[in-house]
């Protein structure tokens, strides 16, 4: 009895150890041999080994060195930008050579804040390839007629029209004065009855300084703006500086509808000069692009032309020295011109003749004719005898030469 105790003891004791035995055999067998596991990257291994045994020899665990291989150069492609209501995809605008400008070219002068700036280099553009003139920017991006401690542009001008000598001068500015203005000795808020009329003061006090160098100049308007109420401020100044010009005896630019809808509306993008879809303003609504600068020169090409004798074909105008000299902004008519007098219709003498094809002559007792009368006094002529408006009774008799019938009835 005893010695079966100690069997079954004995069994259990070597049960655990036969086990453990039957572990690391498993385990030595599955390990790597020293000489595969050199070889780098680990395989595991699957229960697919005991069941379908796999033809080579391979350990299921075996680590490989991985190899280097050189990357392949991807060569990258830059990627067209998505077509846009304010980007479109356009084909790069051609370079406009910058000819070297003559020793007597007559100068422009730009002067303004930084909107006028900006139309100073759209008209850069326009006369790039013009050697006889050039255009001077002299324009103060802060300025305007608000601060006149900052600066004070009737002095000023003077000061640059003297140092320039200009043939012709622009004026561009007002997008800086919607702040207080110092009016005596208040503040007055913008757009105050006070501060308006200030300010219409200095802007006619700039017209008139202008005026008096005997200089030509134009005063271009302020476009819109994106802020609404900085638009509808625009629209007041542009009255003001329309008043001022106009009383100097010069010309208003209005580029206003350059930069709306059809609705009137501030618009980023627009037709540019061509028609074609750009962007006209900046993210702010303030500032103008490059599109947007040659726009603005665009409207102020055709005046300034005028005042700088320029035809169409960019060749200066020579008038001969026979006719008066024109005033700027003055359309000079030649004198001995030979046009065709205009045909009146009521007047038929004017074609050789003194009556109309057909006409009959009127009786000599009554110099009024058959259409006047009927016309004019509503008479009617006498229908000749026979004629189905001849309601004369009894009926009158038919001439001798139209039939021996004295009577129009009809006999069966």
């Amino acid at each position: 009895m005893a010695s079966s105790r100690s069997g079954k003891v004995a069994l259990r004791l070597t049960m655990p150890l036969v086990a453990a035995a039957i572990t690391l055999t498993a385990i030595a067998s599955t390990a790597p041999s020293p000489a595969i596991a050199q070889e780098g990257i680990l395989r595991r291994w699957s229960l697919r080994d005991l069941f379908m045994p796999r033809r080579e020899r391979v350990d299921p665990y075996i680590l490989e060195q991985p190899q280097d291989q050189p990357r392949k150069k991807i060569r990258k492609t830059p990627r067209k930008p998505k077509a846009t209501a304010g980007n479109v995809s356009r084909p790069a605008e051609p370079v406009v050579p910058v000819i070297e400008k003559a020793a007597d070219a007559r100068v422009v002068l730009v002067i303004g804040d930084f909107l006028g700036g900006g139309l100073a280099e759209g008209l850069g553009t326009v006369f790039a390839e013009n050697a006889k003139i050039r255009v001077v920017d002299r324009t103060n991006g802060s300025s305007g007629f608000v601060r006149e401690d900052h600066y004070n542009w009737p002095e000023q001008a003077k000061a640059l029209i003297e140092q320039e000598k200009p043939a012709a001068i622009i004026v561009m500015m007002g997008s800086n004065d919607r702040q207080q203005m110092r009016v005596a000795d208040n503040r007055e808020p913008p757009m105050s009855p006070a501060w308006t009329k200030e300010y219409a003061a200095r802007t006619e006090k700039l017209a008139k300084a202008i005026a008096e160098t005997k200089v030509p100049f134009l005063w271009v308007g302020m476009p819109a703006f994106k802020s609404s109420k900085m638009s509808t401020d625009m629209l007041a100044f542009n009255d003001i500086y329309r008043a001022a010009t106009e009383a100097a005896g010069s010309e208003f630019v209005d580029v206003w509808d350059g930069f709306v809808d059809e609705n009137g509306a501030f618009v980023t993008s627009g037709p540019d000069i061509n028609g074609q879809p750009v962007r006209l303003r900046s993210d702010d609504g303030i500032n103008v692009t490059r599109a947007g600068k040659r726009k603005l020169a665009f409207f102020a090409e055709k005046p300034l032309n005028k005042l700088l004798g320029i035809t169409p074909q960019g060749m200066e105008a020579v008038v001969p020295a026979s006719l008066p000299q024109a005033t700027p902004g003055e359309l000079n008519v030649p004198v001995n011109i030979d046009r065709t007098v205009p045909v009146s219709l009521s007047d038929p003498e004017l074609d050789g003749g003194t009556e109309l094809m057909g006409a009959q002559a009127a009786p000599k007792g009554d110099p009024r004719s058959p259409g006047e009368k009927l016309a004019v006094q509503g008479i009617a002529p006498a229908a000749p005898p026979g004629r189905a408006d001849d309601f004369s009774w009894p009926p009158k008799p038919l001439p001798a030469a139209q039939g021996t019938e004295t009577t129009t009835a009809i006999r069966r």
